[in-house]
């Protein structure tokens, strides 16, 4: 597996090296020693996952406050998104940039989101499966969302009106909660 931190602190784009054969593929999706040989020490305790039915259906860009703030390693093992991470983190020297990548089933790429980001997606196909590990348990009352279009965040989505929850269409902007 190869790791490389990207521009924004902490943020992290994990590449396994694929196997084929004639049976198909085989790769290691995550290891505790991989990122910790590269110093990086998370203890996720939940595995979670998000089906998407659609293509151009916007997920997120949510973030959990405070101490229930959770790091995230995210993929996705069906299909295709365009993966955000949004630095909400104010003593950051990243804070409200953002960094966008395709994560798909054929690339096998993942990214690791420190505590303090915000995370969305933008499903590129229709029934997409998308897998993420989390190191604290969801907390309702700390959620948080900032709305998709936020001008401040400048985020190119390739999509004007992309299939949003009502939670995320009624979203508010970065500067209203911070």
């Amino acid at each position: 597996m190869r790791l490389t931190m990207l521009a924004l602190p902490g943020l992290c784009l994990l590449e396994p090296e694929k196997h084929f054969d004639e049976r198909g593929c085989f790769f290691e999706s995550w290891s505790k020693r991989a990122l910790e040989a590269a110093g990086l020490f998370y203890d996720f305790v939940q595995d979670n996952e998000s089906f998407t039915a659609r293509r151009d259906t916007l997920r997120g860009i949510h973030f959990q406050r405070g101490d229930c703030a959770q790091a995230k390693l995210v993929r996705c093992a069906r299909g295709a998104v365009l993966d955000v991470a949004v630095d909400l983190r104010p003593e950051s020297p990243a804070f409200r940039r953002h960094a966008a990548m395709v994560l798909s089933a054929d690339n096998g790429r993942q990214l690791l989101l420190p505590r303090g980001f915000g995370h969305a997606f933008l499903t590129l196909t229709d029934e997409t499966l998308f897998l993420y590990k989390v190191d604290r348990p969801y907390t309702p009352a700390a959620e948080g969302c900032v709305r998709w279009d936020d001008p401040e965040l400048g985020i190119d989505w390739c999509v004007k009106a992309p299939l949003l929850s009502p939670r995320d269409a009624a979203a508010p902007m970065l500067s209203d909660i911070l």
